[in-house]
């Protein structure tokens, strides 16, 4: 591909001061070094009602799905609340489907201010393959968030570390075809078969 890729990250959090939207500006400040376009889409700018498949789409959802139909990777950042995502997170995403996810390259991410954020992580990548997007490997759970972000730094080194490779990996399998082996994806020719396997 010729032109540079364009990764959004989606934020679903209310909360000032986000730990969840602070970490995903260190994502795609990370994407930006590496050639991206980047854009942070803010649950709290979009004026989004409950979905309800019988009700008109509002403006602030055709213009959110647009966006992330156009994006080549979006990173999905939510805090953890009650041992999933957001209902913020999810009611964006119940506005979306296979037109604005399928063969798109997705991120996660999750915030805890506890301990635990695996099954956010679990709960996000089911529901990205609902869609048929195809999900990066490498995602980031950052526990006990308050003593690892302050202000708009990161301040523990291994998750600032995890998050830059969030970034770097979005734009760097932004063009992925999912249909590619990850050796054909790395310019490799794909091992043969062992006749006796």
């Amino acid at each position: 591909m010729s032109r540079n890729p364009v990764v959004v990250a989606l934020s679903g959090s209310m909360r000032d001061g986000s730990y969840t939207r602070t970490a995903l500006k260190h994502v795609l400040a990370a994407a930006e070094e590496h050639g991206a376009e980047t854009e942070l889409l803010d649950v709290r700018e979009y004026d989004l009602p409950v979905f309800d498949p019988d009700e008109d789409e509002p403006e602030a959802a055709t213009e959110l799905k647009r966006k992330i139909r156009e994006a080549d990777t979006v990173i999905w950042g939510s805090p953890v609340y009650h041992g999933s995502y957001s209902s913020a997170f999810r009611n964006v995403h119940d506005y979306c489907g296979w037109d604005e996810y399928e063969d798109t390259t997705v991120g996660l991410l999750a915030t805890a201010g506890g301990g635990s954020f695996g099954s956010t992580l679990d709960h996000m990548r089911v529901t990205a393959r609902g869609v048929h997007a195809w999900v990066l490997p490498h995602q980031v759970g950052i526990r006990n968030a308050r003593g690892k972000i302050e202000g708009d730094e990161i301040i523990d080194e291994d998750i600032a570390d995890r998050v830059r490779t969030l970034g770097e990996q979005a734009v760097k399998y932004a063009f992925i075809d999912p249909a590619v082996t990850a050796q054909e994806a790395e310019g490799e020719e794909p091992a043969e078969a062992d006749a006796d396997d």
